[in-house]
């Protein structure tokens, strides 16, 4: 478990910490109302990966780790290609609605529509590498993201704009979804992108309803604040949410292996589960309400300021409530890693489906009321109702499980009783 848990973390760093450096560069280079129209491509993004993800790599992870190496060179060709196919269909409706909209935000979309197939690629390579056990390779793809992007953020500082720093991002990505496909000597066949689907569409068809349930939850919120508080107040929430990227490396990192090992205590007891779920979770509320903390008392205006430019002046306002969103988040997800070991589909769906709603009513109601401020708040409030929802979901796929193994175990006696009544007659 600590190896995956290394490989994960690392990867998950370097990942956050490009994350991290593009935020930190555009908001300083371009000011609040650009740097919201740049997030709003950055979340269009999240929505595409995760679509991406859904149709392609997640049915490979469940189906394809840990499987005899040409069977998964072959899966990987198949499932990397609908990821290109994916971000060439997406990335067009992408340039279509920026070419409409025009002006900063459009640029951005446009500029996004160039760059995802090379995007949802890179992506793909990366979870078929933790799914054939090769994290290391992982981990190369990102640190070549990483190395890359500085010649092209430098270049596109040169001359900053939201279209020049969203084309230097994805084209980063781009060279290390090529880099990744030397790594694993695959060459992507998108002409199977179809039969992968009818192969795999089970399974592609629920992780794509949870998938999009929790980004496009994000998405809408983010659509909704710029449209009732402006771009503007996008650009804060995102900027306050940066600040606690760090925290980020911890999370997804921990997510990476949290549901394995939430199977793994299932099968030795199911009573230890909810256990384990806690502290897993109370684990993760507990580091990002730390490190909030750390950024509140500890952060000095002149490092804010010197990280976020002007974006620093309202960010800083949102900090505690960001804390407090991420650290409900981070609680939940022991719920769902929980969930997802007990393998009880339909109420983890609905757990989300409750939960994703939650988020997006209190966080674009709360830009309607208050602007950056209301929807931060608003946001934080809704992962704390949430709560109760996830872990009363998972008290109840417990005791059924617990039912279930009852009922088995209590089938085998009776069948016993059965066989030795004609005995006892018989005598």
């Amino acid at each position: 478990m600590l190896r995956r848990l290394t490989w994960g973390l690392a990867d998950q760093a370097v990942t956050s910490l490009v994350s991290f450096v593009v935020g930190i560069v555009v908001a300083r280079e371009l000011g609040a109302l650009e740097f919201g129209a740049f997030s709003l491509a950055w979340v269009t993004y999240g929505v595409v990966v995760n679509i991406s993800r859904g149709l392609g790599t997640d049915p490979l992870a469940v189906r394809f780790s840990g499987v005899e190496r040409p069977l998964w060179r072959t899966a990987v060709a198949s499932s990397s290609g609908m990821a290109i196919a994916v971000g060439l269909a997406l990335g067009a409706v992408c340039a279509v609605v920026g070419a409409l909209i025009g002006g900063h935000t459009g640029a951005g979309f446009i500029a996004l529509g160039i760059v995802l197939p090379g995007l949802m690629l890179q992506d793909s390579w990366r979870f078929a590498f933790f799914a054939s056990g090769q994290g290391g390779k992982a981990f190369v793809s990102d640190i070549t993201w990483a190395l890359a992007l500085v010649p092209l953020l430098y270049l596109a500082s040169q001359d900053a704009s939201v279209t020049r720093f969203v084309l230097a991002w994805g084209g980063a990505g781009a060279f290390a979804a090529l880099v990744s496909g030397l790594q694993a000597g695959i060459m992507p066949r998108v002409g199977r992108a179809l039969h992968w689907l009818r192969d795999h569409h089970d399974l592609s068809l629920r992780y794509l309803t949870e998938n999009l349930t929790i980004s496009g939850a994000y998405q809408l919120r983010m659509y909704g604040l710029g449209a009732f508080a402006g771009v503007a107040a996008v650009g804060t929430v995102r900027g306050a949410e940066m600040l606690l990227g760090p925290f980020f490396i911890v999370l997804s990192g921990v997510g990476l292996v949290a549901v394995p090992e939430a199977a793994r205590v299932l099968r030795r007891s199911v009573r230890a589960l909810p256990i384990f779920c806690l502290l897993l979770g109370g684990a993760q509320f507990f580091a990002a309400l730390a490190w909030g903390l750390v950024l509140l008392v500890a952060l000095p205006d002149a490092w804010g300021h010197a990280l976020l430019g002007e974006v620093w002046l309202t960010s800083s306002a949102l900090l505690l409530p960001a804390t407090l969103s991420v650290a409900n988040a981070g609680f939940n997800t022991g719920a769902a890693a929980g969930l997802r070991a007990l393998g009880v589909a339909r109420r983890s769906l609905r757990a989300q489906l409750c939960a994703s709603a939650f988020y997006l009513v209190g966080g674009v109601a709360g830009g309607v009321i208050g602007g950056a401020r209301g929807s931060a708040w608003g946001a934080a409030c809704a992962t704390f109702c949430a709560a109760f929802v996830w872990w009363f979901t998972l008290r109840t796929g417990v005791r059924e499980r617990k039912q279930l193994e009852a009922e088995l175990q209590s089938e085998p006696a009776a069948a016993v009783d059965r066989q030795e009544m004609p005995e006892m007659r018989s005598t």
